[in-house]
């Protein structure tokens, strides 16, 4: 088994199942529902972070990163779950969130304190000589990238939230600290790892300015010593485990780098995330707007992924969802009307591509967006000061509202829906976060009687049993067609087409002469004849294999 043929599963810790009647899921709930995760046939789970956290950002602020957050559980309940999922013969993958730490951390508090040591792990700079800032760069999360380093007059550096500190990788203790931190995971039987926003660890040692009118983000992302930095960290930890599966999550990234950082000759990661076809929503690249997406973008940006890739020798990590993303059964698809054939269509394209998939949680049973009617139904802070933000430019309220209501990370973040109960199956109490349609959409009807699990599972046993899917070579195929997003695997003799419609309306395609001869491997709809050119129904997915 390697990272080609296995598939991903996508925890969300607090919304997967509380067992305290807190409203908060935890270690427990996920121990308790491993029967359900093994009938899924994934290889291993990644869980966002459960790390001791002020969670100003969601956990991905990490105060220790090697203790359990008490809220979700004891490093006695995280044993067992390795061992409960090891039994069933699944990994554990965790998130290691390096580029910068809480300013609750220790390290942190210690360069406050005035301790050297610590303040050379972090970007602490003096104001420039007219007394602005040390950069003119912006944060990701809004307003600059630099907080006042306690009372001493000088600067630090956070490319995200103010509570959360970038790391200086320069330094060769903090290199030396990320290490370890990956080996007290491994030594408790991990090793599976998730590196955040990792590509932003490469910042130069002299930080500069953007040039005025350029994006600031070039000035950090993708940086030379990325590649040298990775190297180490594969050698000094997850290198030595045959076994290890590593991702890296890819800011602002490009393909030609992408590809370097997961070629296995390099001896950096396995694959890698990127984000590029989930701005295909986006009007003029903004995210708080509200407009249909792209079709040929979309097609344009998986095919360039998918071709580039594979002339680099690289790997793709393949999602459509997950934590801080709406989910894309709403984005791309129409789930009033076609939510089996929608979800199981957008399942169809990921799972046959060349790369590894990831299911986020709720994928598996077509869980959609919340039907939420007001802003105070939401919990995250980004919704709330984008909702804020679009009224401020003169939005009425409702039309901030759709907006937010369509981007909003929270649509991901409510709890897996069990059952149809009044708290979807997830807690006794008051859930932190409040489902909305699981009297349509939870596991006991999917169980019982529905067709988008029992799809999800038999896409991730083929790519087990088939090497054209794991292994195959991928080729473009139709790519000018205005609905149908198509593609051909090759391996060993044997040829994969695969056939999407992204439209609510049926779909004509031509196919080559040698597929009418084939069989086919999986459809959404039901068992069809072949002919040269097929007539797709809405939201169809059919893939044709033949042999040499």
């Amino acid at each position: 088994m390697t990272f080609k043929n296995s598939v991903i599963y996508q925890i969300y810790p607090k919304s997967f199942k509380d067992s305290t009647g807190d409203g908060i899921g935890d270690l427990r709930g996920i121990i308790d529902n491993i029967p359900y995760i093994a009938s899924l046939g994934v290889d291993y789970v990644w869980f966002n972070p459960f790390f001791p956290s002020p969670q100003r950002d969601n956990g991905y602020d990490i105060s220790d990163y090697c203790s359990i957050d008490p809220a979700m559980g004891t490093m006695e309940d995280f044993d067992e779950l390795v061992a409960a999922l090891e039994s069933h013969g699944i990994g554990v993958m965790l998130d290691m969130v390096l580029n910068h730490t809480s300013t609750d951390h220790e390290w942190f508090q210690r360069a406050l304190a005035g301790e050297k040591k610590y303040q050379d792990y972090y970007y602490i700079r003096p104001p420039q000589p007219d007394g602005s800032l040390p950069t003119n760069w912006v944060s990701k999360f809004g307003g600059p990238a630099w907080a006042p380093f306690g009372e001493t007059g000088d600067y630090y550096l956070h490319l995200y939230d103010p509570a959360q500190a970038d790391l200086d990788w320069h330094n060769p203790d903090v290199r030396a600290e990320a290490a370890k931190v990956v080996n007290f995971w491994r030594n408790r039987g991990v090793h599976g790892f998730r590196f955040d926003v990792i590509n932003v660890i490469g910042k130069g040692s002299q930080l500069l300015d953007a040039p005025l009118g350029t994006d600031d983000r070039k000035m950090y992302t993708d940086g030379p010593d990325v590649h040298a930095y990775l190297r180490e960290l594969n050698e000094a930890s997850f290198g030595r485990d045959e076994d290890s599966v590593t991702v890296g999550e890819m800011s602002s990234t490009s393909v030609e780098a992408c590809a370097g950082y997961s070629n296995p000759g390099n001896h950096e990661l396995n694959m890698v995330f990127s984000f590029h076809h989930l701005k295909v929503d986006y009007e003029d690249g903004e995210k708080w707007t509200s407009t249909p997406f792209d079709l040929a973008a979309l097609k344009r940006v998986l095919n360039e992924w998918a071709v580039g890739m594979q002339e680099g020798d690289g790997w793709n990590a393949l999602f459509w969802n997950n934590h801080d993303q709406p989910r894309a059964i709403n984005r791309f698809t129409d789930p009033g009307r076609y939510r089996v054939e929608s979800a199981t269509m957008l399942a169809t394209v990921i799972h046959l591509l060349r790369g590894t998939p990831f299911v986020y949680m709720g994928e598996e049973i077509g869980m959609t967006d919340p039907d939420y009617e007001t802003i105070s139904d939401y919990v995250d802070v980004e919704a709330h000061n984008a909702f804020a933000s679009l009224m401020e430019t003169g939005r009425s309220e409702r039309e901030a509202f759709a907006i937010v209501h369509g981007k909003a990370r929270d649509n991901a973040r409510t709890p897996m829906q069990w059952d149809s109960g009044r708290t979807a199956g997830f807690t006794n109490g008051t859930p932190w976060l409040r489902s909305t349609n699981q009297a349509r959409i939870n596991v006991a009807d999917e169980e019982a009687e529905g067709r988008i699990l029992p799809y999800y599972r038999r896409l991730i046993a083929l790519r087990k049993a088939q090497p054209v899917i794991s292994q195959g070579r991928y080729l473009p195929y139709a790519m000018d067609h205005p609905e149908v997003f198509a593609y051909i695997r090759e391996h060993g003799g044997q040829r994969l087409l695969v056939l999407t419609n992204f439209r609510a309306k049926q779909a004509e395609i031509e196919i080559p002469l040698d597929f009418t001869e084939g069989s086919i491997l999986i459809s959404n709809y039901p068992e069809r004849t072949l002919d040269s050119t097929i007539r797709l129904e809405p939201y169809e997915a059919l893939a044709i294999l033949i042999s040499n």
